[in-house]
């Protein structure tokens, strides 16, 4: 019997975890290789002061189905819980805050949202009334168009009739958190993407899911757990220097890792007969071995950019926030959430202590702006949206920073985003910013391991033991092709980003 083929999975985000576990699920023989002492990419945790923190914070939606069946493969759907219905409270600054609501109903798509946007208080009676307009004519825009992803969302919704106050109190609500780019600036192909699927599809599709893990135990531990149980071996603090072609026929590649010549603990060297190449663009650009693709191609990559998120945790001396997530309108403070709980935050002082973690998308204007200055601006924010805030005490308050948390979602990306395949047989292309058909998003990242895999798994993987072209193994899926692990509906159309360059800043 042939031995299995070698899989050497360069990178230990979501991409990398997806496509480890479908080759190994295959058969092959895996080794992941991460150059961080955790697995999940920006989609991890670490420890501050007796606290679990996120390097940022997360949600999907109920149309993810990649990224939900990838927690299925990890035994945590339990622990990352959907809304029964798409529910969001909308709140407003003042003496006595505002509060909207947007949540479905049972219609079916796109129906579902019209009662809610009928009486969504923070737009006019001709503004609500003018919504329709842009959403029957987006069931019409092909995302696949590149004429489409040309377009700025912001010039295409202004031409149907909507007006800054709208876009600001309504369609940014959706689209900066998806997109994590100004909602006038972002790609018209994205932003489809996200309303059409997400908003005019099924009823169910909008509903939010909210981890109740840390994300290093939801994603990291869960996924070397498994990945050892497959067979699999997993290296952290493994930073690879080259991949190179193999010195014999016995090996199509030679990956390197930077480590010191006494260092014991890691070989100076993987031998494999395929490569996944599963890092952020601009470490690809600097990894892929010469000749593999264009010098155009892999310069392009640059254009994709970055853009940032920023996290603003506070902790207060007793409850304010009667809520486990809110968005808001005219305030500073886009999304919050409730961490309480989810952190392991002691609450046994009187009155329950509380901890909140503001989510900034987009956050380029306050990337580099200081811990304090940023303190001083978002407690009296939060004291204008949350009543009770005003006469409690914030006992911590630090900031995390994702520098390059995501590719830059722009007009003219689409061109830029290489698919799997390479030049080079037996190495592809993974993340989320890699032509998945999806915004750069967790859910994006899950798809490209998963087509990377299933490029491997067409081509030079084919053999005794591992599926044929046409004939996904169990585990896999193929478009058309619905394998045993992953639904059907996996690959028919949201992060694994950049790691956090700056983790709790204190103030």
């Amino acid at each position: 019997m042939s031995p299995a083929p070698r899989v050497a999975v360069i990178g230990g985000g979501l991409a990398g975890i997806t496509a480890a576990i479908a080759l190994a699920e295959a058969g092959a023989a895996v080794t992941l290789l991460e150059a961080r002492p955790r697995l999940g990419g920006a989609t991890c945790s670490f420890t501050r002061d007796g606290l679990t923190v996120d390097t940022g914070q997360h949600v999907f939606l109920g149309c993810c189905t990649a990224y939900r069946d990838l927690l299925g493969k990890l035994g945590m759907t339990e622990h990352a819980p959907v809304q029964d219905r798409f529910d969001v409270t909308v709140l407003a600054p003042g003496p006595t805050p505002r509060r909207g609501r947007l949540r479905r109903t049972a219609l079916p798509g796109p129906l579902h949202m019209l009662p809610a946007l009928g009486r969504y208080p923070f737009l006019s009676l001709t503004e609500r009334t003018s919504v329709a307009r842009p959403a029957l004519a987006m069931r019409r825009v092909d995302p696949a168009d590149p004429k489409v992803d040309e377009q700025r969302f912001g010039d295409w919704l202004a031409a149907r009739g909507q007006n800054e106050r709208a876009r600001r109190a309504l369609w940014d609500l959706f689209t900066v958190s998806a997109l994590n780019i100004a909602g006038d600036d972002a790609s018209l192909s994205l932003a489809a993407i996200v309303i059409k699927t997400g908003l005019l599809g099924k009823n169910n599709a909008a509903d939010i899911g909210v981890p109740a893990l840390p994300l290093g135990e939801l994603h990291g531990d869960a996924g070397a757990t498994l990945l050892t149980k497959l067979g699999a071996q997993v290296l952290i603090n493994a930073k690879v220097s080259a991949i190179e072609p193999g010195a014999d026929p016995a090996a199509r590649f030679r990956v390197r890792l930077a480590r010191a010549e006494d260092d014991a603990a890691l070989p100076a060297e993987i031998l494999a007969d395929a490569v996944v190449l599963a890092v952020p663009h601009e470490a690809a650009a600097r990894l892929i071995p010469p000749g593999a693709l264009p010098e155009a191609t892999v310069a392009g990559w640059a254009g994709l950019g970055a853009s940032p998120i920023v996290n603003v945790h506070v902790i207060y001396d007793r409850p304010v926030m009667d809520l486990p997530f809110a968005a808001a309108v005219d305030s500073p403070v886009q999304w919050v959430f409730d961490r309480t709980r989810i952190s392991g935050l002691d609450r046994s002082s009187p009155g329950g202590a509380q901890y909140l973690a503001i989510s900034l998308s987009a956050a380029d204007h306050y990337v580099d702006v200081p811990a304090a200055a940023l303190r001083e601006q978002f407690v009296p924010a939060l004291a204008e949206l949350f009543p009770a805030a005003r006469e409690a005490q914030v006992t911590e308050f630090f900031v995390t920073r994702e520098r390059r948390a995501t590719f830059r979602q722009a007009p003219g990306t689409a061109r830029l985003r290489p698919p799997p395949a390479t030049n080079t047989p037996g190495l592809v292309l993974a993340g989320a910013w890699t032509a998945t058909g999806w915004p750069d998003t967790m859910e994006g990242a899950v798809r490209s391991g998963l087509l990377a895999a299933i490029q491997l798994r067409q081509t030079v993987l084919s053999g005794p033991g591992l599926s044929v072209p046409g004939h996904p193994a169990p585990g896999l899926s193929a478009p058309g092709h619905p394998g045993a692990g992953y639904s059907d509906s996996v690959l028919s159309g949201s992060e694994a980003n950049a790691p956090t360059s700056t983790i709790g800043e204190r103030q």
